[in-house]
């Protein structure tokens, strides 16, 4: 999968929600847009980011787990110039879909993470694992042993940290790669 070419060919979050969204489904997205806020210290950490970052998102103006999260990311890419992300319709893009999709099925939000000069760095999505932790309490809490899940605090706080701490392990990949630091001589 040439996943530089794709990149192209995808549209910001704005034009992916008019695009793809209803006025219902962009009221929502907004909504999350307005609750997440990253502090002055994850900020501090991604306007340091050095590397240019590309993220493809394959995702469903529809999903549940896109309003939750998609949100977040356009939050990140606020930061630094250098973290570009485009988005994708799950169904518009199938063949995208299907090389990013999980455990056998196109799930969504699902991302994949590329170098300035398109390698592939990481995948990420559907879910994080705080999101998995609290669908396992809600739906396996009698076969699951105690202590799955942490105590209730903000999901979304937690959410938010997960999404920053991939996004700076892809960051320290990119600027420990020997190749790349003998691009930029650094």
């Amino acid at each position: 999968m040439n996943y530089g070419a794709y990149f192209g060919k995808g549209l910001s979050y704005a034009e992916f929600l008019q695009r793809h969204g209803t006025e219902e489904q962009r009221r929502r997205w907004q909504a999350v847009y307005d609750k997440v806020s990253l502090s002055a210290v994850q900020q501090t950490l991604l306007r340091g980011f050095a590397r240019e970052m590309k993220l493809l998102v394959t995702a469903g103006a529809w999903c549940g787990d896109c309003v939750n999260q998609c949100p977040i990311l356009a939050r990140i890419a606020e930061q630094n110039e250098r973290i570009q992300i485009r988005y994708f319709d799950r169904d518009e893009h199938a063949e995208l879909s299907e090389a990013l999709s999980l455990c056998g099925a196109p799930r969504v939000p699902s991302v994949v993470f590329l170098s300035e000069d398109n390698f592939v760095c990481g995948r990420y999505g559907d879910r994080t694992l705080s999101k998995y932790r609290q669908l396992a309490a809600e739906q396996l809490a009698p076969a699951c042993p105690t202590g799955i899940a942490p105590p209730e605090d903000s999901l979304q706080e937690r959410v938010v940290q997960e999404w920053l701490d991939e996004f700076e392990r892809i960051q320290l990949m990119l600027r420990t790669s020997g190749r790349l630091r003998k691009l930029h001589g650094d």
